[in-house]
């Protein structure tokens, strides 16, 4: 059976790391306190201008030379130049931001009896598979276009295992289709899913993975005080434009997406909280 064809590309990296072990800053040394991982989504139709896109970039933050954005390694002026340029784009972004402060030490012994290492950052991928499904679905429905699905590009990143993520993929769209979905009240839009759309490249080899990485980095410095510097969310917010809407015209559980649930029992200080307030959370508890 040949791959089916595709209508939208979501380009995916993220920032921080997945490790639970340890968990800083409960533990003086460990994995990052957060990890953030992004979607950028193109239609197929524009997927080709994304390296000039890209290219424009690097001319404007002086760069011309390099025509591969790292984030990290930006200037301050530099980064909101980007994420102001990427916010003209004609694209959607998504994010999921987790506190991992909550999941130190935690280990999901039936994924390991499946054999899966990689967990809970397929987990973090689903999060993001159901929205973008969903969005990707409900614009191709409203658009009448024949052709559908999503190819997802990954950015490589070490130890992860991107058959695993492939085949993951594939069991979310099986039990998506018969009802089995566990754990949350979405599930992934099967008709736009297939696991023989999954590709991975090295960041610097796709020019789509570069804006996932703006994408990533940016909310990961909205919320990060421990690596990067005191919180700074204006590079986020500088994304605003392109972040999706949900059906009831939210970005909040949608586009951003922050984890653990619910917000209000989240352990964030007031800095890292603003990004998220920005994007539409309550962080008061309701008064059932």
């Amino acid at each position: 059976m040949s791959d089916p064809d595709f209508e939208f590309v979501a380009y995916i990296d993220e920032a921080g790391d997945p490790g639970l072990k340890r968990v800083r800053p409960i533990d003086p040394v460990g994995s990052t306190e957060w990890m953030t991982l992004s979607a950028v989504v193109v239609r197929r139709q524009r997927d080709s201008d994304v390296v000039r896109w890209v290219s424009d970039i690097t001319r404007k933050i002086g760069s011309a030379n390099n025509h591969v954005i790292h984030f990290k390694d930006l200037t301050a002026e530099q980064k909101i130049t980007v994420c102001e340029e990427v916010s003209l784009l004609p694209l959607r972004l998504f994010v999921v931001a987790s506190n991992k402060k909550n999941m130190r030490g935690y280990r999901n012994e039936r994924a390991e009896k499946a054999g899966s290492r990689q967990w809970f950052y397929n987990w973090l991928v689903r999060l993001l598979l159901e929205r973008i499904t969903d969005y990707c679905f409900r614009y191709a429905t409203r658009h009448g276009l024949k052709r559908r699905h999503v190819k997802f590009v990954f950015s490589q990143s070490g130890g992860h295992s991107y058959s695993q993520t492939a085949a993951y993929h594939e069991l979310l769209k099986f039990q998506s289709r018969t009802g089995r979905v566990l754990l949350d009240k979405r599930s992934p839009r099967w008709e736009v899913m297939s696991f023989k759309l999954v590709e991975h490249f090295p960041h610097y080899q796709r020019a789509g993975l570069q804006l996932a990485d703006v994408v990533a980095s940016s909310f990961y410095q909205a919320v990060d005080n421990l690596d990067t510097g005191p919180c700074e969310p204006k590079y986020a917010m500088a994304l605003e434009p392109r972040l999706a809407f949900g059906p009831r015209e939210e970005r909040r559980d949608y586009s951003v997406i922050l984890q653990p649930t619910p917000c209000w029992e989240v352990n964030i200080t007031e800095d890292q909280k603003k990004i998220f307030r920005h994007y539409g959370y309550d962080f008061q508890k309701p008064r059932w």
